[in-house]
């Protein structure tokens, strides 16, 4: 038998793409209110002329409303988002891309949001906002989150609030010590925004994330941090992103030789200090303090996220290497280009 919106396929093909069209300027307008036309254009790739019928449209059935101040979704107009969510993971694929790269990458779950964070920045917060609400799903009675660093995890962060874990005591701590990165976005701070969001507890860990072997043994003689390194071992949770090799590897001001490996390496994903080729293979390893690759198959949910067709190989091959508790939540563009290769 074929399902409604099979048969609406085969019979009503431009009824859908009107459909999702509209929803997906809806969704847009949503998550960057207030925004004026021409912004909103740009973003969407559409001509004003194109747009303007369209925001016609929605504010005649009262679904935006239009101010000086740019454009915002009503309330009705949230409503008919969210009762379309489901129809519309269905007729894009969503579904059956989460099911094909559960098998292909062997993992616990795997979660898609529509849209590219490369083209829509404000994809991430979906992204964020996904990861929550998987966490939540996961929660006990005592928690101990390991939290690594970078601009996605930042953005899980803002998506907390004081509703998680009312009825579960958490603790977060870094997974990881520094990368020189911007120190909003290194470990520590994500975890006191986490903390502070939720109104839960956090552990610092403060020390470099790369550190000589002599320097390593002094930092972890100090009780402080055994104490946190000893916290981080025993977490339950652990929150990661998944980075661009090249990227990465500027990012930690890599030395020349050692840049030389990852380049001649072919490698193309990072994550925890590892750089993996497509094939999945470790090709260059920095010395980090924190969790390594190897902890994680302790770790009872490991919830990695990432998203943009840019990062599809560096995902792919990042979970070529993850342990069957991983859950994957990325975008519909980096799902595609993964399905594709």
């Amino acid at each position: 038998m074929y399902s409604l919106i099979e048969l609406q396929k085969k019979l009503l093909p431009d009824l859908l793409s009107i459909m999702q069209k509209r929803y997906h300027i809806l969704r847009s307008i949503h998550y960057m209110e207030p925004v004026g036309r021409r912004t909103l254009a740009q973003v969407l790739g559409l001509s004003e002329r194109v747009l303007r019928s369209e925001v016609e449209f929605l504010n005649d059935q009262k679904l935006i409303t239009v101010k000086t101040s740019g454009m915002s979704v009503s309330e009705q107009g949230i409503s008919i988002l969210h009762g379309l969510d489901g129809m519309m993971r269905e007729i894009s694929g969503i579904n059956e891309m989460e099911q094909r790269l559960k098998e292909e990458l062997n993992l616990q779950e795997v979660v898609i949001v529509p849209g590219d964070s490369d083209e829509a920045p404000w994809i991430k917060q979906e992204l964020g906002r996904a990861c929550v609400k998987r966490m939540k799903k996961r929660l006990v009675e005592e928690n101990i989150i390991a939290v690594a660093g970078g601009t996605t995890m930042a953005t899980v962060a803002e998506a907390l609030t004081s509703s998680f874990g009312e009825e579960a005591n958490v603790l977060f701590v870094p997974a990881r010590g520094g990368i020189g990165e911007d120190v909003k976005n290194e470990a520590n701070s994500v975890c006191a925004r986490m903390a502070e969001n939720t109104g839960s507890k956090h552990r610092v860990l403060y020390i470099p994330d790369q550190v000589s072997d002599e320097v390593y043994q002094s930092f972890v003689k100090e009780p402080i941090i055994i104490e946190v390194l000893n916290l981080i071992k025993k977490a339950n949770m652990v929150l990661h992103g998944i980075g661009d090799a090249n990227v990465m590897a500027k990012r930690r001001k890599t030395k020349d030789e050692d840049m030389k490996i990852i380049t001649d390496g072919h490698a193309v994903g990072e994550a925890f200090g590892y750089y993996f080729n497509e094939a999945g293979e470790v090709v260059h390893k920095v010395p980090t303090v924190g969790l390594k690759l190897n902890d994680l198959s302790t770790i009872e949910h490991v919830l990695a996220v990432a998203g943009g067709a840019s990062k599809a190989k560096a995902i792919k091959a990042c979970m070529k290497s993850a342990t069957k508790s991983t859950v994957l939540i990325t975008d519909e563009g980096a799902a595609k280009k993964i399905l594709d290769f």
